[in-house]
């Protein structure tokens, strides 16, 4: 059993410990095998998914708390809003205008296409950013996941249109120059990104950029 199924086993009879009736625990889950990456919480004091981490043995006391670095909603469900005006704020999209037929795009060599895959497979499940110890109220800094989508979307022929614009964003007030380089994001992803090369190769466009603002004034 992982700990989403104790939860639902305890929301189907929600009871105190003397048996009275009560609420049931308020926690967010959907995909069940470490995918969607909404079930992300702190489970023995360690950031985790809820529904990869097993429960081994039987009576097994587990302590569960909500993500400690987002506004909590209700018992172990957080606000992870801040992750997706974030994701706007660095325009972490393909710009394709209309609904219309643009014809064949530009083709993707293997070459980046094995660069890019690892970096795709973020479940923004926030992880990365409730272990870095610069993700606070003062950094704002937007975390390790934010600057790996920047570089997936700059690997991309067609996003490359917006990559002055997201390396900008870089480089304004919570952007890369706020990274510690701890590696905690790293060890703790459950899909094993390579966040701090992210991190590592974006710091150097952005630094290639500032360079080249600073002869084009």
């Amino acid at each position: 059993m992982n700990v989403i199924s104790a939860l639902m086993d305890i929301a189907a009879n929600p009871v105190t410990r003397s048996g009275k009736a009560t609420a049931p625990i308020v926690y967010e889950s959907n995909c069940l095998e470490e995918v969607c990456g909404s079930c992300a919480m702190l489970i023995n004091g360690k950031a985790a998914m809820a529904c990869s981490h097993l429960l081994r043995t039987p009576g097994e006391t587990v302590r569960l708390e909500p993500l400690s670095r987002f506004p909590v909603v209700r018992d172990l469900m957080v606000d992870r809003r801040v992750f997706f005006e974030n994701l706007k704020r660095v325009k972490a999209w393909v710009p394709v205008d209309g609904t219309y037929d643009l014809g064949p795009g530009p083709r993707v060599t293997p070459a980046v296409q094995e660069q890019a895959y690892p970096l795709s497979r973020c479940i923004s499940c926030c992880l990365c950013l409730e272990v870095c110890p610069q993700m606070t109220e003062e950094t704002r800094f937007v975390g390790a996941a934010i600057i790996n989508q920047v570089r997936l979307f700059n690997l991309h022929p067609t996003g490359r249109a917006l990559k002055p614009e997201r390396l900008e964003a870089m480089m304004g007030d919570g952007g890369i120059h706020e990274c510690s380089y701890a590696q905690n994001c790293v060890r703790v992803c459950p899909k094993s990104i390579p966040l701090t090369t992210s991190i590592s190769r974006v710091y150097g466009q952005v630094m290639k950029k500032a360079i080249l603002d600073l002869f084009q004034k």
